[in-house]
């Protein structure tokens, strides 16, 4: 199988790109351009029907919740675009492109996501200090894993049907079915 090409550029390029990109987002990874892909209607309904989730309980209070076209900025070569990220921060208000100090982010994982989203950004989201939770809900099953940092050490809980998703880092506990609500994996086969 041909191995995968990704543009390389400095930072400055990238966010100049990024800005100025009217039909596409990027993320920078270590000095790599990757272009975010487009998702399936169940994936796109399934980050709709979990912001709606996570946003509700936190109206009023002082975390916000931000979609992918927030960048989020992990270091100096890492900006990340996640489905969903939480920050409770008070330095992430009124930020106009990028937010620094995540609570929670979610990527809803896709066949040509996936293996970046387990790998490498698991890595980066793991070393960020902020981030409590780093969630990832498959769009071709009915399942969610929920990684916690518990200390020093991570934790992996994992979700299936019948099961209520529990978010520690913002207090949210939510059945697995209305994450996938509405979606082709409502029905068991």
């Amino acid at each position: 199988m041909a191995q995968r090409k990704y543009y390389v550029m400095s930072v400055e390029d990238y966010l100049t790109l990024n800005r100025n990109s009217k039909d596409a987002r990027y993320e920078y990874l270590e000095g790599e351009i990757h272009m975010l892909a487009g998702g399936s209607p169940d994936h796109s309904i399934i980050i709709a029907n979990l912001t709606a989730i996570i946003k509700g309980p936190l109206k009023g209070g002082p975390c916000r919740v931000y979609n992918s076209d927030v960048q989020l900025k992990l270091s100096e070569k890492r900006y990340v675009c996640p489905d969903i990220t939480v920050s409770c921060d008070d330095r992430d208000r009124n930020q106009k492109e990028t937010i620094h100090y995540p609570r929670l982010v979610v990527e809803v994982l896709s066949p040509s996501t996936e293996a970046i989203d387990r790998g490498k950004k698991a890595a980066y989201y793991r070393a960020s200090p902020t981030i409590q939770e780093y969630v990832m809900v498959d769009s071709e099953d009915v399942f969610v894993e929920v990684h916690r940092r518990e200390g020093e050490l991570w934790t992996i809980n994992t979700f299936e049907r019948g099961e209520t998703v529990t978010l520690e880092s913002v207090g949210i506990q939510f059945s697995i079915e209305d994450a996938y609500e509405g979606t082709s994996l409502t029905y068991e086969p």
